[in-house]
């Protein structure tokens, strides 16, 4: 076993393959791919009719259209020379992809909660999606030039705080580190912030199958409890199709835990709807299923969701660290990365093949699950958010990677968080153009997008 003092070195000698100042020189290829043709690229397998509204939604500003664009991001970043220093990434490691959900215990953690694009790969791909997010979205709030950078500069500063702490931790000790909520209210100094957190918190704890049960079905005529119809966002499945929903479901089952099964199994199906969710995953084919247990208010919700290939996958190799054989199915790799990731995850995350052979994953649709309005926050609350989040990242990072080898690249000095956040500052610049481009395409008729929904 390679010994501590061994790992850091590697890591200390990953900056010869590429220095840590070298990730804040970024400047577009000349032949970078147009940022448009990713998009309908990317958009090419999923259902026509529902892309106008992806479009709709990335128009909306900068920061709506770099969450949609993990595919051209993750374009940039393949063009650059990286660490090799190999982690379980997110892939969409951006501000909104973080937030509070319930554990299996109860208790409101704070952490990743999208996986979609999950893959193993160079650490700090994500840190700069991360970062570059935090730029975009402080750009989006009106923010100083000033304000802009040191936002950025705050979450890699606190990815590298933490990342060092946990490099002197055991390896149960590690795992076992989570962020609780409750110990983000102390750090929340002003009583009107604290307040808002904690109504916030509340929201959360709301955000329930029964609270979803309520807002989402209706009783028809019949007596029966149905899923409301709301097209384009939520549609009914045919009838004819709930067999096929039935056989999906049925193979789901089987990835789960023995006792997730038996819990399972005390439930019946109700009814299940196609739902329209996120933005980047727009047009990707998700269900929503409604199942009931002891009786009517007692609901499950759970979500199946279309798992394609990573955007990061055209970039990385196939094997993975931590395994003997990549996993080839896309709803196995979403489910593995976020077991991997996250502190604790859904108890009944599992995944299966349907129709064509496409790949789905399944979870509860709401499970105590909430994030932050990044929309209103000034500059001092949006560095306190970007720093946690950057802890968050840091803690997914060292539970699926080398910490060790990622804390002695770091080293003790700025140098890396520095050069990040002017890469991101960088990055802001060519999302806003980005932007302006798909803009551009909406208004000449070059690309269909269906506003406000």
């Amino acid at each position: 076993m390679t010994s501590p003092a061994e790992r850091r070195r590697s890591g200390r000698a990953a900056r010869e393959r590429v220095s840590r100042s070298a990730h804040g020189r970024w400047i577009p290829d000349a032949d970078r791919p147009d940022p448009i043709r990713v998009l309908e690229r990317q958009g090419a397998d999923r259902l026509t009719e529902l892309l106008p509204i992806r479009y709709g939604r990335m128009s909306d500003s900068p920061f709506a259209f770099l969450r949609g664009a993990a595919a051209v991001m993750a374009a940039d970043l393949a063009a650059l020379p990286d660490t090799g220093i190999t982690v379980q990434l997110c892939g969409d490691a951006h501000l909104l992809n973080f937030g509070v959900y319930a554990s299996p215990e109860r208790s409101l953690l704070f952490d990743l909660n999208d996986f979609d694009e999950t893959y193993p790969g160079p650490f700090e791909w994500d840190v700069k999606r991360l970062a570059a997010s935090v730029a975009v979205a402080a750009r989006d709030n009106g923010h100083g030039a000033g304000d802009v950078r040191r936002a950025a500069l705050t979450a890699v500063q606190g990815y590298a705080t933490a990342i060092r702490r946990l490099a002197a931790m055991a390896e149960l000790d590690v795992w076992y580190a989570r962020i609780d909520t409750e110990a983000l209210l102390p750090l929340v100094r002003k009583r009107k912030r604290r307040a808002k957190l904690e109504a916030g918190l509340e929201r959360a704890r709301r955000r329930t199958s029964l609270q979803a049960f309520g807002k989402l079905t209706e009783t028809t005529e019949d007596g029966h409890r149905r899923i409301i119809s709301d097209p384009p966002l939520i549609e009914p499945v045919p009838r004819d199709e709930l067999r096929r929903l039935g056989k999906i479901f049925s193979d789901y089952r089987a990835t789960l835990a023995e006792d997730r099964r038996v819990l399972l199994d005390r439930f019946r199906f109700v009814d299940a709807a196609r739902k329209v969710v996120g933005v980047g995953s727009v047009g990707t084919r998700c269900f929503i299923v409604l199942l009931e247990g002891r009786d009517a208010q007692d609901p499950l919700f759970l979500q199946v969701k279309e798992a394609g290939r990573s955007v990061l996958e055209d970039y990385l190799p196939a094997s993975r660290p931590h395994a003997e054989a990549p996993v080839v199915h896309g709803g196995e790799r979403v489910v593995t990365g976020q077991r991997l990731m996250q502190a604790a995850s859904d108890i009944f995350l599992g995944w299966t093949t349907g129709p064509a052979s496409r790949h789905f994953y399944g979870r509860q649709l709401r499970d105590m699950k909430g994030s932050a309005d990044i929309a209103d926050m000034p500059p001092a609350v949006l560095r306190d958010y970007a720093d946690l989040c950057g802890r968050a990242l840091a803690r997914a990072h060292a539970r699926s990677g080398d910490r060790l080898a990622i804390a002695g690249y770091l080293g003790s000095a700025d140098t890396f968080a520095e050069a990040i956040a002017d890469f991101s500052v960088r990055y802001a610049d060519r999302t806003e153009a980005d932007h302006a481009a798909l803009l551009a395409a909406v208004d000449s008729g070059e690309v269909a997008a269906r506003k406000g929904i």
